[in-house]
């Protein structure tokens, strides 16, 4: 599966892009959309109408997220297979870019939650709870409790399938852009459930969006991305060698 040239690809707004969104979300406080966006599913007295919905926590939280996690022990074990096995040595770089790009994508989501400590909107006074909320790069007030809830966690188990588009863009660009849309989808979908719970604002899923996809390109380029080879053969070079390319 793997080639010697892959399809040209721009770094540059691949990675630039992300970049410069994660510095305007730094400069310019969403809080603001944040909120709008979560009293849209918060009802005063009652709670965000998905708190206990049976679909949005069992099926598109908790049984999503299995079949997620199923889609990551079948890529390590393709890896394993492919070591094994020389048959499946042009396959071995593509699944360890899958396995190391799933498993970077959902793991950096626990450490950064610890750092951030901000909350989640059902634990803030705002909507029924009784922390206060503070931006992502503000101050905690004193004897504040740290919350768990940058950036979202279930929104990067969709997200994270951004490298079976990376995976599949050199030998099946179609594939690979059907695989895009299904990892966007994915990720929208459960960023939305988690909204209607109260679970996380938007911009929390926004990031997560940003830094899977920077994961995502950063180890494309180090693992599967090779450059134009200066050498190859061109209709003059051939014209040259006599008519043989």
């Amino acid at each position: 599966m793997s080639s010697a040239v892959t399809r040209p690809f721009d770094f540059r707004l691949a990675l630039g892009a992300p970049l410069c969104a994660m510095a305007l979300l730094l400069l310019l406080d969403p809080s603001g959309l944040d909120f709008y966006l979560a009293h849209l599913f918060y009802q005063p007295g009652q709670g965000f109408i998905g708190r206990h919905s049976f679909w949005l926590e069992d099926i598109l939280h908790d049984r999503a997220k299995q079949a997620l996690i199923a889609v990551g022990i079948m890529a390590i074990v393709g890896f394993a297979l492919s070591l094994l096995h020389r048959g499946g040595r042009a396959w071995r770089r593509p699944l360890g870019y899958l396995v190391l790009s799933l498993a970077l994508s959902t793991s950096i989501v626990t450490p950064l939650k610890a750092v951030t400590g901000m909350h989640c909107p059902w634990s803030l006074s705002e909507f029924g709870g009784t922390e206060t909320f503070t931006p992502l790069l503000g101050e905690r007030a004193p004897g504040e409790k740290a919350g768990r809830c940058w950036p979202g966690g279930h929104a990067s188990a969709g997200f994270s399938l951004i490298a079976l588009f990376f995976v599949l863009r050199d030998r099946y660009p179609r594939l690979a852009r059907v695989a895009l849309a299904i990892a966007l989808g994915l990720g929208a979908v459960f960023s939305l459930g988690r909204m209607m719970q109260g679970a996380h604002f938007f911009s929390h899923n926004l990031w997560t969006l940003l830094l899977d996809w920077t994961i995502c390109a950063l180890n494309y380029r180090w693992l599967l991305y090779r450059s134009q080879p200066l050498t190859q053969a061109t209709p003059g070079t051939a014209l040259l060698n006599g008519g043989q390319a």
